[in-house]
Formats: structure tokens, C-alpha cells, sequence
């Protein structure tokens, strides 16, 4: 492994890309520190250490923002509206065929949906940050700001010049982030959008631990460690794991050459909507929340029965309705969502396009018909398997009182683990290139 490791930075291209990305890894979190303009980052450090291990509205845009959104920074808002713009992009290929005309079309065609996704990211980012912005105005940032007078003067400027100053910093941020993504994809090493949102995650992996080592001891904090490892050990063989469909190609004669006769499979990942589904439900159970916080009453008023009942019931994740309805969606959005990326007829088509076939299965719809069934019967595990691991961090919220973004659970140890892998095999391809060796033996 040492020697492995040697190799790497004895290989000089290779040492140039990992230095290059971790060079923009280290910009990237400099300017999750950098507040923006007209901001007291006095009254923000205040407010965050009063509301340090509560979990709050906005946790899992902080979470993939590596804290940055709730320190109202130039990065707050992260890759988020990235990752936003390229999920809707992908699902109106559903919607729109315009979209889908340019997906078939190849690497033009996918050029053209990138520059729709960048677009898309700005006005996110432009919806965004009006919305943080204001939200931080009125004082409702924080779970416990009530208790907080500073967390009620974290903008030092109202004037309008400000606030539009502020939205073009946090717009520019989201741009520049997307920038740093696409530079280390072409010059680095791995997926820059992926390295960037490991990035952000890590970044809170050891603060999360430290603080369930300062409240529950050092005992607590040996077992969270341990069970961290047999969940990571656990996701990294699902995430391995597939259903491998064999595929046969006929011979045909093309002029004087022959083509096809080899064999080959189609693999079916257990999990093969990733992350996606877990985001969907965080996102939908989060509505609630935000339409409750909006419309609560003035001092001295007693709420609506419905705000009450939301607040009770959809506001933590510790209440057991919550993980139902969380679990139920995941299941739901995994099964929605596999549908739109994965379709047995188009797979189909290619196979008898070229003369392929599986054995025992005729050409064109029973193919089709077949596939849908394996991958059917092979994305139920998978949603079972992604809705447990979403449920350990609230279960981790009700036993170790730790925040609701506990590291070795829900987005965040798929992601960490995700990445990983897939870095881990960009390294390992491109040392076999030129040491006939790997990374791992």
C-alpha cells in the first residue's frame, strides 16, 4: 500500500493533478471562511456556538455547503445550486424532447445541456441568495435565535445597494465554485463537482465527532467510531454490489471483416440512484417546515392548528412520523427516479440494433419486459438499503443527542463513500498506464 502510495507521487503527472486539485480544495475552503459583504461575523460566530448540536431548517444546504451557509460567506451557498440545476435538467429530458434530442446526440449534444445546467445554476444561485438573505434579515437563520439577540443583527446594511451587493457576491461564489468543479475535472483528478462536495462533507466529519466526544465521553465516542466503520464497510459492498444481465452479439460479416461474436453483461447496480433519492425527500419534508415558519403569528397570538402540528411532528428529525414519512419517501423517489435514467425499451432497442440478445430471452419487447423485471426486483433492496442508512443519523439524533447531520449516516457517508471509490479507481487506472501496476493488488 506504501509502495502504492510512492508510486504516485513519483508518477509527475499524476503528482501535478493531485497538487493542482488539492490547491483548489484549499481555495474552496478559504472562501467558506470569507464573510460576505456587510455581514458581522462577530454576531455569527455567536449565533452558531449558541446553536452548536441543534438541528435546524437549513442543515443539509449547510451540510453540502461545509458549513458555509449558516457563516453567510461568499461560498454559502455551495454546490447546492449546482446540484440542483443538474438534477431538474436531467429530469425535464422526461419532460421536454428537446432535452432528450440533445442527450442522444453525443458530445454536442451534452455540451449544449451543460451551458442549459450553468444558466440554470445562476438563477439559482440569484433565487437563493435573495431567499438566505432575507431569511437571515428577519432574524429566523438559527433554531434557538429567539434566545439570541445577535442573531437577530447579523446584516449591518439594510439599504437596498446592500442587499443587491450581497446577492451578486453569493451568485458569484456559486460561479466561481462551479468554475474551481470544472477545472479540476479537466486538469485534476476525479469528478470536481464530486471532490468539491467530499470536500464540504469531510470538513465537519471531525467537528460532528469532537462534539459527541465533548457531551456523551470518550466511551460514546469509541462507539460511534466503530459502528462509523462497520456502516462505511456495509455501504461500500452495496455500493459494489450488481446484478450482471449476460448479453450475447451475434457474427455478422461486414465486407471481408467480422464483427460481434464476443460476450459481454449489462450491470444493474443495487443502488443505482446514488445520493438523488435522499436529497428528494430531505428537500420535500423540509417544505413543510419552511411554509410553518413563514406563517407563524404575531407576539402574543396563538398559532394556527396547522403550524402547530407541523412544528410538532415535521420539524426534528427525532420524531418517529418524520422517519416514517422519510423512509416512505426515499422508497418512493429511488423507484421514480430509476425509472428516468435507467429504460429497458431504449436498451433494448440498441441490443437488437447491433444483434444482441440475452440467453433464453427473444429480441425487442421481451427484452425489454425482462429487464424492467430484474431491475424491478433489484431496486427494492436498494431503497430499503438507502432509506436505513437515511434513517441513522435521526436514530443517532434520539440516542447520542448528536446533530442531525451525523457523519457516518444518511447523504453524507454516501457521498463520502461514492467519491471515494471513484477517485480511488481514476488513480488506480491511470497508475496501471504506466507502472503496469495499481493502486490495490
Amino acid at each position: 500500500m506504501f509502495r502504492a502510495v510512492a508510486r504516485i507521487f513519483r508518477t509527475p503527472d499524476l503528482r501535478k493533478k493531485i497538487g493542482f486539485t488539492l490547491a483548489l480544495i484549499a481555495l474552496f475552503r478559504l472562501g467558506s471562511f470569507i464573510p460576505a459583504p456587510f455581514v458581522n461575523f462577530g454576531n455569527v460566530q455567536t449565533c452558531l456556538a449558541a446553536n452548536s448540536g441543534t438541528s435546524g431548517l437549513y442543515e443539509l444546504v449547510n451540510l453540502f455547503s461545509g458549513g458555509a451557509l449558516l457563516q453567510l460567506s461568499i461560498f454559502a451557498l455551495g454546490i447546492m445550486p449546482y446540484i440542483t440545476a443538474s438534477i431538474i435538467v436531467q429530469l425535464l429530458r422526461v419532460v421536454i424532447p428537446h432535452f432528450d434530442t440533445l442527450y442522444k446526440e453525443g458530445q454536442s449534444g451534452q455540451a449544449r445541456l451543460t451551458q442549459y445546467t450553468r444558466y440554470l445554476t445562476i438563477a439559482l444561485g440569484v433565487l437563493q441568495s435573495t431567499t438566505l438573505i432575507t431569511v437571515a434579515r428577519s432574524g429566523a437563520l438559527f433554531p434557538t435565535s429567539t434566545g439570541t439577540p445577535e442573531c437577530s443583527a447579523l446584516i449591518t446594511n439594510s439599504a437596498w445597494y446592500a442587499i443587491l451587493l450581497m446577492v451578486i457576491t453569493m451568485t458569484a461564489g456559486t460561479g466561481l465554485i462551479m468554475w474551481m468543479g470544472e477545472l479540476i475535472t479537466e486538469r485534476g483528478i476525479g469528478n470536481g463537482m464530486s471532490i468539491l462536495i467530499f470536500t464540504s462533507i469531510a470538513a465537519r466529519f471531525p467537528g460532528s465527532l469532537w462534539a459527541i466526544n465533548q457531551s456523551k465521553g470518550f466511551e460514546t465516542f469509541l462507539l460511534v467510531i466503530l459502528m462509523g466503520i462497520v456502516i462505511m464497510g456495509l455501504v461500500v459492498y452495496v455500493e459494489q454490489s450488481q446484478r450482471r444481465i449476460p448479453v450475447q452479439y451475434a457474427k455478422r460479416m461486414v465486407g471481408r471483416r467480422t464483427y460481434g461474436g464476443n460476450n459481454t453483461y449489462i450491470p444493474i447496480k443495487v443502488n443505482m440512484a446514488g445520493v438523488v433519492p435522499v436529497i428528494f425527500a430531505s428537500s420535500l419534508l423540509y417544505l413543510p417546515a419552511l411554509i410553518a415558519q413563514f406563517n407563524q403569528p404575531a407576539r402574543g397570538k396563538a398559532p394556527a392548528p396547522w403550524v402547530t402540528w407541523i412544528t410538532d411532528n415535521l420539524r426534528t428529525g427525532d420524531n418517529p412520523l418524520y422517519m416514517v414519512l422519510y423512509f416512505l419517501l426515499i422508497v418512493g423517489f429511488t423507484y421514480f427516479y430509476v425509472a428516468i435514467t435507467f429504460n429497458p425499451e431504449e436498451v433494448a432497442d440498441n441490443m437488437k440494433k447491433y444483434g444482441g440478445f440475452i440467453p433464453g430471452i427473444r429480441a425487442g419487447r421481451p427484452t425489454a419486459e425482462y429487464l424492467d423485471y430484474v431491475l424491478t426486483r433489484v431496486t427494492l433492496p436498494g431503497s430499503i438499503y438507502l432509506g436505513l442508512i437515511a434513517l441513522v443519523p435521526l436514530i443517532a439524533l434520539g440516542l447520542f443527542g448528536a446533530n442531525q447531520n451525523f457523519p457516518f449516516g444518511g447523504a453524507s457517508i454516501l457521498i463520502i463513500v461514492g467519491v471515494g471509490l471513484e477517485t480511488v479507481k481514476q488513480i488506480d487506472s491511470q497508475l496501471q498506464q504506466r507502472h503496469y501496476e495499481g493502486l490495490l493488488r
